[in-house]
């Protein structure tokens, strides 16, 4: 696998995750949550090759996720 595929990988397996963390925690559809994910800033912070937010714990990324989003959401 290149790095690129080990990076797309671990992006989608932390997206997956954190779905199924806004379905079960905040009762959040499926396309709600996945909207939320894609729309939000950490997504952004995800794709960034240089970075390496996409190699962090899910459980993790959630945390960031939930801080970045406006309160109304949590």
């Amino acid at each position: 696998m290149s790095e690129k595929q080990i990076q797309d990988y671990l992006v989608n397996r932390i997206v997956d995750q954190l779905t199924t963390f806004l379905i079960e925690d905040e009762g959040m559809g499926i396309s709600e949550a996945l909207e939320t994910v894609y729309s939000s800033h950490v997504y952004d912070l995800l794709q960034i090759k240089e970075g390496d937010l996409f190699s962090q714990s899910p459980s993790y990324v959630y945390e960031l996720l939930k801080k970045k989003l406006p309160t109304k959401a949590f």
